[in-house]
């Protein structure tokens, strides 16, 4: 099974994570299957940016990206070449490793 590796956040995940998953699962389910609480507004129907993640080892191996999950991101706060939603991030065979941005476009929750 694939292992997701994920990088410290100050917030969600102080000392970062290794999770070992079946293949055909979601970054954002992993994560919240194993107490890592990112942030998902749209309950994981890629309507919204909140579960962006920036993949830093891994990209190729998730599923494709579609042109909706593509317009969205452009929202994104932190965007880099290897930005995903991680709801729409299908991990496969091969490990992953990601980064969970410290900011989200979620004005709330940066208490603003």
């Amino acid at each position: 099974m694939p292992i997701i590796r994920i990088l410290p956040n100050a917030e969600l995940c102080p000392e970062g994570d290794t999770l070992v998953v079946p293949s055909g699962t979601s970054i954002c389910e992993a994560l919240l299957e194993n107490g890592i609480a990112i942030e998902h507004a749209c309950e994981m129907s890629c309507a919204c940016t909140t579960c962006h993640v920036v993949v830093k080892q891994g990209f190729k191996s998730l599923g494709e990206m579609d042109e909706s999950e593509e317009d969205l991101l452009d929202r994104a706060w932190g965007l880099t070449p290897t930005s995903r939603l991680s709801c729409q991030a299908i991990v496969s065979n091969e490990d992953v490793t990601i980064e969970i941005p410290k900011y989200t476009i979620n004005h709330a929750r940066e208490n603003h």
